[in-house]
């Protein structure tokens, strides 16, 4: 296999998405893939077991991607040696009402992960910036003051939000969350095909929606606020890297590989053992065999 770098993958200065690759030869076979991905998820699973007994940071995952980027899936397998309570995915769509009399960041709060565990975003915060820049009319039901119909939205508030997203994300950083945001990038060609397959196999029907095919006729659109939205909150506390994901394999790998990279950036160790059980480990031992 061919040395990843995920160095590659991470944004550093001016992002263009026509320059980002949707796929790389890695020379190998689906089942190599597979077999390296089950090494990297199980190895996260022990980094996971170390950060929860260190409990002095979190971990926020964010996925964004065009419909079809293989959010669903590539949680599935990235995490799925994790231990259960260690880990919570949120999926956000559309906001409930009860989260519409909040601020659009307020959802995004209440599900952040608790000192010494992960959470996923399948979408995030960063749909306010990309489906309700596509959809503008996403923004009347906020019920903000001045704002009654489309053209009253003032055209500042794209970069107010990156505004209020940066400072979000850095809070959270200095307050131990370590944060990864990754960009599921696929071709519009492996759009097409994977939307025909939900269409082909009767058992993916129900993934299919009309509104897919109206998203898709905004892809021009997406693209470029995705470009924006990447350039402007990319940062230090919280990086994005652009992940090729026309091959869902090696965008599983990629990720994996990616979040074990960054997390053995940190100090995350097990706490010191109380002295008084150190020093008597023997004692306990022999009470419990001679039981």
């Amino acid at each position: 296999m061919k040395n990843i770098n995920t160095n590659d993958f991470k944004v550093n200065g001016a992002f263009s998405i026509n320059d980002a690759l949707t796929d790389i030869d890695l020379g190998v076979t689906g089942d190599m893939l597979k077999s390296e991905l089950k090494k990297i998820s199980k190895d996260l699973s022990k980094l996971q077991d170390k950060m929860y007994a260190n409990n002095r940071y979190s971990v926020l995952i964010c996925l964004q991607g065009m419909d079809t980027s293989g959010k669903d899936s590539l949680i599935r397998e990235v995490f799925k040696n994790f231990n259960a309570r260690g880990v919570n995915v949120y999926s956000f769509k559309k906001p409930t009402s009860a989260e519409l009399e909040h601020d659009y960041l307020w959802r995004h709060y209440i599900a952040l992960p608790e000192k010494g565990k992960f959470a996923v975003f399948n979408r995030s915060h960063y749909e306010n910036v990309l489906v309700s820049r596509v959809h503008p009319q996403n923004i009347l039901a906020e019920n903000l003051p001045g704002i009654e119909q489309v053209e009253d939205i003032p055209s500042t508030i794209w970069n107010d939000r990156y505004d209020q997203m940066n400072n979000f994300e850095k809070h959270l950083s200095q307050n131990g969350t370590i944060i990864l945001k990754f960009f599921l990038h696929i071709s519009k060609e492996e759009q097409r095909q994977r939307l025909l397959r939900r269409l082909n196999l009767k058992g993916h029907n129900w993934k299919f929606s009309p509104g897919d095919l109206e998203d898709r006729e905004r892809w021009d659109d997406y693209q470029q606020y995705y470009e924006e939205t990447i350039n402007n909150t990319a940062t230090h506390e919280a990086p994005w890297f652009a992940i090729p994901a026309d091959d869902k394999k090696k965008a599983r790998l990629f990720v994996a590989k990616t979040i074990l990279e960054e997390l053995k950036k940190y100090d995350i160790k097990e706490p010191e053992v109380d002295e008084e059980v150190a020093d008597n480990i023997a004692k306990y031992r022999k009470q419990l065999e001679n039981e």
